[in-house]
């Protein structure tokens, strides 16, 4: 693959969207926001959940990613998606690995909407008989 050609994927988690870039370099580096990534996600499960889609890769990889809506947890998930949708693309025998890891599959579950006449989406006002 050409040095210079760099793939360009989206990852999506309730209301965060992550667009992912990854080009083959020598040494692995990720930029998210123009950040490191230990600056970005501070705690180790968040870092763990945004680099897991690399689990059994040989990551020679620069990721340059940006970030935006929804949570710091959404949002490394929904890098964690748009890392495995690229490096699907980069190497396709990979999509068996990802698939059954559910690393490709956009998680649909979001926040419900609150109903009117109820407090939450689903939470009742107290009732009472008089």
């Amino acid at each position: 693959m050409n040095k210079e050609r760099y793939i360009e994927t989206v990852g999506r988690r309730k209301t965060s969207v992550a667009r992912v870039r990854i080009t083959p370099a020598p040494k692995f580096s990720i930029s998210i926001n123009e950040k490191e990534l230990e600056q970005y996600f501070p705690t180790p499960v968040l870092r763990k959940t945004a680099l897991s889609a690399f689990d059994g890769v040989e990551n020679k990889f620069a990721v340059t990613a940006k970030l935006n809506g929804g949570g710091i947890s959404s949002q490394s998930e929904a890098l964690r998606h748009g890392l495995s949708r690229a490096l699907e693309i980069f190497d396709p025998h990979l999509r068996g690995s990802l698939k059954i890891k559910g690393f490709l599959k956009r998680d649909p579950r979001a926040k419900e909407r609150r109903k009117f006449g109820l407090k939450k989406a689903r939470k009742a006002p107290k009732w009472s008989k008089r």
